[in-house]
């Protein structure tokens, strides 16, 4: 059973005491502290934070704890998000063709290692569609038209609303999104790609890569931001390839790491282990 808890994710301009002050807050009204993890940028002087509280410790709720630390927030210039682990994330999901890392995250799902609520997936393709209702989640088909794309997203957008999504996951989605739905979406919307882009551009990536000789391949995924593939990015990793590995080869070894860097990057959003700083992130 998982118990309740509270998250308390912060970053501010780096100084001595802002470790003992906000454990103070919490301590003082006789909070336990599970979880506590920090790291200061030299560079940027920036620190960030985040503690997990259980939640039956304290004598009172997430909206009166976020009221403890107003004094500290403005003393120490700080952004301050809680966070409820009883209220789950609500995640839109969306693809076009391509099933392997679709199917991953509904498998991881249902059977709870992914601890979310899907309340819909959206899909440029029909293809999908059966896959998608064997686990009982509601599939939309959205034509995208490449003449004219803004009536498709306009309905997207709309479906996005609709189901109050808290974070969209694009699961090997085969469209670019339209700048204004990337700003409203900021640090919401969670993509994958081919971690040797942009060294290998446009179509058959992994064709190009082979005839490079390519001795790793690998899968980065990122926030989605108006400029393409150069979001913050949360979480990478690569599989070693050799002269002897065909095309398909690297087909198959690659969709095996896009779809655990993905799953991996969606569980550090769930649990609020992300902190955006410009283009750079902290994963706690």
């Amino acid at each position: 059973m998982t118990h309740q808890t509270y998250r308390i994710v912060l970053d501010c301009p780096d100084q001595v005491g802002i470790v003992t002050r906000v454990g103070e807050v919490i301590t003082s009204n006789g909070g336990w502290i599970n979880e506590a993890t920090h790291h200061s940028d030299e560079e940027s002087n920036w620190f960030f934070s985040r503690f997990e509280v259980q939640a039956d410790s304290l004598p009172f709720g997430v909206d009166e704890l976020e009221q403890k630390f107003a004094e500290l927030k403005q003393e120490f210039s700080m952004n301050l998000r809680l966070v409820d682990t009883d209220q789950r994330k609500r995640v839109v999901l969306m693809a076009s063709k391509g099933s392997h890392c679709l199917s991953d995250l509904l498998d991881r799902w249902k059977s709870g290692d992914l601890k979310c609520d899907i309340p819909c997936v959206i899909s440029n393709h029909e293809d999908m569609r059966g896959l998608v209702e064997w686990y009982g989640i509601p599939f939309h088909h959205v034509v995208i038209d490449k003449d004219d794309k803004a009536p498709g997203f306009a309905q997207v957008e709309a479906l996005i609303e609709e189901y109050q999504a808290d974070c969209v996951v694009l699961a090997r989605y085969m469209q670019i999104l339209p700048q204004s739905l990337c700003e409203k979406l900021r640090h919401q919307v969670i993509n994958i790609h081919h971690s040797f882009l942009p060294s290998f551009i446009g179509a058959r990536p992994y064709h190009q890569a082979s005839r490079r000789g390519v001795k790793l391949i690998g899968a980065t995924c990122h926030y989605v931001t108006e400029q393409l593939d150069e979001g913050p990015i949360i979480d990478q990793d690569v599989a070693r390839v050799t002269h002897s590995d065909k095309v398909e080869d690297l087909v198959r070894l690659g969709k095996d790491v896009e779809k655990t860097v993905l799953a991996r990057g969606l569980r550090a959003h769930l649990e609020d282990r992300v902190l955006v700083h410009g283009n750079k992130t902290v994963v706690f």
